[in-house]
């Protein structure tokens, strides 16, 4: 584990920072690169590694990053939403049944998805907890912030390379 300390701390930091509601919106491509980048040079720093930083480290830093950011990020976003008993969801409710409603889709379709969203905002209103929510939440962020801690390690990679070769 203290190999890859470094990626759990950043990696929790940026899962707070990703429920935080105005960070919400840059969690994805600023948020999680710049922690893979951190996370990156206080793995080097905290194991004093020999520079240049190889690919594959670089690479397994920025996805357990990703990683850690989006089980904090999600566990936050649904524990938030339980005490609560409100998120983003139930607030732009209208404005998704609109958007569902302009789909270029059969009738049978809009009306199953409208009822999908009408089921989680009840459920959230009335317990705070949404199964579906939770597991949409998850899978996103899983997604999501794996792949852009990744980009963000590569990217950090050639940062922290090419400051340490003009050094």
């Amino acid at each position: 584990m203290k190999k890859y300390l470094s990626a759990f701390v950043v990696g929790f930091g940026a899962g707070v920072i990703q429920v935080v509601p105005v960070a919400k919106s840059f969690a994805c491509c600023l948020i999680i690169p710049a922690a893979s980048v951190l996370a990156l040079s206080l793995h080097q720093k905290a194991n004093k590694n020999p520079f240049p930083i190889e690919f594959k480290q670089a690479a397994v830093i920025g996805l357990l990053t990703g990683l850690w950011a989006a089980l904090f990020g999600t566990f936050f976003d649904v524990f938030i939403t339980f005490v609560t008993k409100n998120n983003d969801v139930i607030a732009s409710f209208g404005q998704l049944q609109k958007m569902v409603a302009s789909f270029p889709f059969d009738k049978v379709v809009k009306k199953e998805v409208t009822d999908l969203l009408s089921k989680i905002v009840r459920e959230i209103s009335t317990t705070g907890f949404s199964l579906l929510y939770t597991i949409s939440v998850g899978f996103n962020n899983l997604i999501v912030d794996t792949i852009f801690g990744f980009v963000g390690g590569v990217i950090g990679m050639q940062i922290l390379n090419s400051k340490n070769r003009s050094l």
